[in-house]
């Protein structure tokens, strides 16, 4: 039986220790995040998103996000990289020695409102200024797109939307646009109609994909989304994660579980997957409760802490 031609490599990009903790009610101790980081980055992940530069009042967890950054040894290989907001981000990402940054655009109204209190052409128009003077400092850009798929204020998104909005992105100078289903409502036939539609208007290698697992699909949807060439996804060690301004986004895609389908497809990442479950031991003990990921969940016990 004929098999779809799937890639030969992927790249994995490491959300964990932003978005896989900044929704956590534990404090997490700014010592064991930067040994998190720097087990995942070990690990071999070639891309760890290590904090957001965020309004401290509006994400505790992310308060202490220079002290993780300057504590951090960095390995040449792996590319660290921030979520930054605004200007005052962008300032204390640079003074931290971060090269890489990350924005978020919403692809719903409301979702845009709720998450940074700006309409979605009034955030657009500031992150043009911002990926300009980035660039001018020596840092590279990368976008989220949330929402994509569904927004729990809206409901659906139309796919039209969805692809204006990543061609502008695109347009203002970021590298990358993590489309992202935030409360994980996408299925496999949409993940390939949207990945089939962003195609046809902007490079594919431009496009990542950004999946949460409230419903059970998320390795349903990198399949498909790899069949149609995607060779980019982010995922969170553990499990760990969810939106705080997104009601019922669970956890996102676990590195682990992602990791453990690609190895078993053949598909090449330059990821130790023992090593992730290492690293995810380093962060459990520090959080009130179990990590959802199945592939620890079966390796660990049923409470992987």
């Amino acid at each position: 039986m004929s098999r779809p031609t799937l890639p030969p490599r992927v790249t994995v990009v490491e959300v964990g220790p932003r978005d896989g903790l900044q929704n956590e009610a534990a404090q997490i101790p700014t010592a064991v995040k930067i040994s998190f980081v720097e087990a995942l980055a070990a690990a071999g992940l070639p891309v760890v998103e290590i904090a957001a530069f965020v309004n401290p009042a509006r994400v505790p967890q992310m308060a202490d996000a220079a002290a993780v950054a300057r504590g951090i040894t960095r390995r040449p290989a792996t590319r660290y990289t921030a979520l930054v907001p605004n200007p005052r981000g962008l300032a204390a990402a640079h003074e931290s020695g971060m090269t890489e940054i990350a924005i978020f655009a919403a692809a719903s109204e409301t979702f845009s409102q709720r998450n940074i209190n700006q309409t979605i052409d009034a955030s657009l128009s500031a992150y043009a200024t911002l990926v300009h003077d980035a660039h001018a400092l020596g840092i590279r850009v990368r976008g989220y797109l949330s929402t994509a798929f569904g927004c729990p204020f809206e409901g659906d998104v139309p796919q039209s939307r969805v692809v204006a909005l990543t061609e502008r992105l695109l347009a203002m100078g970021v590298f990358e646009v993590a489309v992202s289903d935030t409360i994980g409502v996408a299925t496999p036939g949409q993940v390939a109609d949207m990945v089939e539609a962003l195609a046809a208007r902007v490079p594919i290698g431009a496009i990542a994909l950004h999946l949460h697992d409230t419903r059970g699909t998320a390795l349903a949807n990198v399949l498909a989304a790899l069949e149609a060439g995607v060779t980019t996804f982010d995922a969170s060690a553990g499990g760990l994660g969810g939106c705080p301004f997104a009601p019922g986004a669970a956890g996102n895609l676990s590195t682990e579980d992602l990791l453990y389908m690609l190895h078993g497809l053949g598909i090449e990442t330059g990821v130790d997957l023992d090593a992730v479950v290492h690293a995810s031991g380093v962060i459990a003990s520090s959080i009130n409760h179990p990590l959802p990921s199945r592939y620890l969940q079966a390796v660990l016990g049923s409470d992987p802490r």
